[in-house]
């Protein structure tokens, strides 16, 4: 498989028919290859509109979804970011190229450890990689925060993240819990003011420690 041309494809067949329109967005999944963050195996399903399993029981976002988040977060070159989940890396390298700096949270060290190898590989450098719970034990690095993109589903409270956020700072979720579950950008508008706007309904899985509770049986 030519994987420059399916990587092309995929920002022209599928990302730009979602709406996607941002040129900055496209050129940079155009630039960065998505085939560098999947397993030798999966090389010829990198450009699929699939979720590709990274191991325990986590996999990639589809590429049409990580867009969505990229243009909803109107990412600035300045913007200081954090990323709650970093899995491959991939959509990490996409938020490195887009701000000016990305503090990214993964619960599990074998993912952080390859994620650290395929972006310095890249020559990004601009990331800094922490094994942390993001809902129990992390501190960060700053108080505020211009960009936060989760990339598991929560129920429906998304405080935890959102307070971290700076004025004017934009905070990219996807809220509920199967079969109703929808992307949604928060933004700070003032010190004690967030707006909430509902995207698209898509669905992820929630992050680590937010999994639904199993029915009581007697």
């Amino acid at each position: 498989m030519n994987l420059e041309q399916a990587r092309f494809n995929m920002v022209e067949q599928q990302i730009r028919t979602w709406e996607v329109s941002d040129q900055s967005i496209l050129e940079t999944m155009e630039a960065i290859p998505r085939d560098h963050f999947v397993s030798q195996a999966q090389k010829n399903l990198a450009y699929a509109e699939l979720q590709l399993p990274i191991g325990h029981g986590e996999t990639m976002m589809w590429p049409t979804i990580e867009a969505k988040l990229l243009q909803a977060l109107e990412i600035r070159p300045s913007d200081h970011i954090v990323e709650v989940g970093t899995g491959s890396g991939y959509l990490t390298a996409l938020l490195a190229k887009l701000g000016n700096r990305v503090e990214s949270l993964e619960y599990h060290e074998d993912l952080k450890q390859q994620a650290a190898e395929r972006l310095k590989s890249l020559n990004i450098n601009n990331v800094k990689l922490r094994k942390t719970d993001a809902l129990g034990d992390w501190k960060g690095d700053l108080p505020y925060y211009d960009v936060i993109a989760v990339t598991g589903s929560m129920p429906v409270d998304a405080r935890v993240f959102a307070k971290r956020l700076a004025i004017g700072g934009r905070l990219f979720v996807v809220l509920g819990e199967p079969p109703v579950m929808r992307a949604t950008l928060i933004t700070r508008v003032a010190d004690k003011e967030f707006t909430q706007q509902g995207l698209f309904e898509t669905r992820l899985k929630p992050l680590i420690g937010l999994e639904p509770k199993p029915d009581f049986v007697f």
